[in-house]
């Protein structure tokens, strides 16, 4: 073999003594001029495969002739053979500079999906139970003007991708791609012809995994360089996105290759295009390698995220290699998944004791108002963004080492439904035991959210059943019926009561007009944000209070004057109740 890259074991130049000798020298000082200062070096061809240097490269030919030739028969010129071996390592080196310098995939029709990619935000926030300050920064996120990152797929939260991004995600797009430079095609003839002449070509063969690659480098120069101050979670679907592209990339830069001619590389290019598609996916394992010891669950869902796009992306990518490459890539993502299957798997435990054992805070002014508690409205989401994942979830969850009652997306959701029941009634209700009806509005409410969003949620509905969801209508009838009897019920009965000991008709019915005028401007305040419940909750309410009072009217026909309103007024102001603090409706 010849000497190292860059540094050919060339002897001092001496006089020479025949032609051969002296077509020998010639080469070496050209060849020479490249070893003493190779970073000034321009090349023989620049990056767009034009001739910089012929000269250079007439002396690797040179020497590559006198090679083939044999001019120095041993031992007579063992000197001259020896220094004739080193200027022939000397061009199989620069031959592999070359190689590495020429570009043969073109990139430019990438670049603004590329810069769209590296420039968008993270769009909508998939973090599972966030806290406060990830709410409100996901909000500002979500209302800016920023391009979501979020890459359409199964893990897709919310608003749509950069366009040019989506395009790169149908696998048709890339036909109308030109990812080839026809020129650094021709080149790699060129450089081929040498190696193969210079008997170096397991010197090519190890840069293959080296050698330039501008539609796939420049998409990992997202995770390398602009992903480096973000979060973790931008790292992460910005990882799920780019390997998505990339294993579509591989397969078209596949097909594209093999369209071409490319003379004496030929023989190469199979090698060469799967030691470029292997040390990339390299890369993107060892990123993926890098989150499987992650187990916070919040991060569920981008962890999702990560598996799908790995598991979606294995199959085509596993068809280019074959023998012990396609063995290792098999194992080393087979590994990674069975990692990151662990993780998510403690990740489904930690947000089952999030809602079983978090005591949160019942005096948030939406539970105090008896609305919808924070703590169900997080619990609903997780259920919605893990339902998109149903299929990988059911397989992780039904690997032998789950729990039995938890082994597919179905036991999990009823699981997690089921303790946040139980935080409402128990730990959250008790801030209403003395409170009346607050109590029951409360659980009316959150229970009512609760199926609303099951119901529009898809699969979730067919995952609980009918009998589920059955079993919670009724519930909420009874908190309606509750509702009404606690807190309008003493209302009501000042009506009913006796005469005798309380004075005249228009004594009770001045009681009865404060005390509905106090329960009434209490209740238009609290928040019921279903409209169906909210009138559910108005008609139980009207239907109590309207008929007595008309029946008490009925019963005292000469009050007059001190009738002020009519049923009507009645039915008219109870409308408006449960429409929340912003209400400014019509006291009586």
């Amino acid at each position: 073999m010849g000497a190292a890259v860059g540094k050919p074991a060339f002897g001092v130049a001496v006089a020479p003594k025949t032609q051969a000798e002296e077509r020998l020298a010639l080469a070496e000082h050209a060849l020479l001029q490249w070893t003493r200062c190779p970073g000034a070096d321009s090349g023989i061809w620049d990056a767009d495969a034009s001739y910089t240097n012929r000269g250079l490269l007439a002396a690797v030919d040179e020497v590559l002739l006198l090679a083939a030739e044999g001019p120095f028969p041993l031992p007579a010129a063992a000197s001259a053979r020896r220094r004739l071996d080193s200027a022939v390592g000397a061009a199989a080196s620069r031959m592999v500079e070359e190689f590495l310098r020429v570009r043969v995939w073109n990139g430019s029709r990438l670049r603004g999906a590329i810069d769209r990619l590296s420039l968008a935000s993270t769009g909508l926030s998939l973090l599972v139970f966030p806290s406060a300050g990830e709410r409100a920064s996901s909000a500002s996120a979500g209302t800016g003007g920023d391009v979501d990152v979020s890459d359409g797929s199964r893990s897709r939260a919310s608003s749509s991708v950069p366009d040019e991004v989506a395009a790169l995600l149908d696998a048709e797009v890339w036909d109308d791609l030109d990812l080839i430079c026809s020129p650094g095609v021709s080149v790699l003839h060129e450089i081929a012809l040498r190696i193969v002449r210079a008997g170096h070509t397991e010197e090519l063969f190890r840069e293959f995994a080296n050698a330039p690659c501008d539609v796939l480098d420049s998409f990992l120069s997202i995770l390398w360089v602009e992903c480096s101050q973000r979060t973790t979670e931008a790292v992460i679907q910005r990882w799920t996105t780019v390997t998505k592209i990339i294993g579509k990339a591989i397969v078209a830069m596949r097909r594209q290759l093999y369209a071409q001619n490319p003379g004496a590389f030929d023989g190469f290019r199979d090698e060469y295009l799967l030691a470029i598609a292997e040390n990339r996916i390299l890369i993107l394992l060892d990123f993926a390698n890098g989150f499987t010891s992650i187990t916070s669950h919040e991060k569920l869902v981008y962890m999702l995220g990560m598996y799908e796009a790995l598991t979606d992306a294995a199959p085509s990518l596993l068809l280019l290699f074959s023998g012990a490459r396609k063995e290792f890539i098999s194992e080393r993502t087979q590994g990674i998944l069975t990692k990151l299957a662990g993780a998510m798997r403690v990740m489904v435990s930690g947000v089952m004791a999030k809602i079983q054992g978090d005591c949160l805070s019942p005096h948030t002014p939406s539970a105090a108002a008896g609305g919808v508690h924070q703590l169900a409205r997080d619990a609903m989401t997780c259920v919605e963004l893990l339902a998109r994942h149903r299929t990988t979830l059911d397989l992780i969850l039904a690997d032998a080492g789950a729990d039995d009652e938890r082994g597919s997306l179905a036991g999990v959701v009823s699981d997690l439904i089921a303790g946040l029941e139980r935080n409402l009634q128990g730990r959250l209700a008790v801030a209403f035991a003395d409170a009346g009806g607050s109590r029951h509005l409360f659980l009316a409410n959150n229970i009512s959210f609760v199926l609303s969003r099951v119901a529009d949620t898809e699969g979730v509905a067919s995952l609980l059943g009918g009998a589920w969801a059955a079993r919670r209508r009724i519930r909420i009838e009874q908190h309606v019926a509750s509702y009404s009897a606690s807190s309008w019920g003493p209302v009501v009965a000042l009506l009913d009561m006796p005469v005798c000991g309380r004075g005249k008709p228009a004594k009770i019915l001045a009681e009865f007009n404060a005390a509905f005028t106090r329960m009434r401007d209490s209740e238009v305040c609290r928040e019921v944000p279903d409209p169906v419940l909210r009138a559910v909750l108005r008609n139980a309410v009207s239907d109590m209070v309207v008929p007595a009072y008309c029946a008490f009217l009925q019963k005292q026909p000469k009050l007059g004057k001190s009738v002020r309103y009519t049923a009507d007024d009645l039915a008219d102001s109870l409308s408006e109740l449960f429409e929340g603090e912003a209400t400014d409706g019509r006291k009586i």
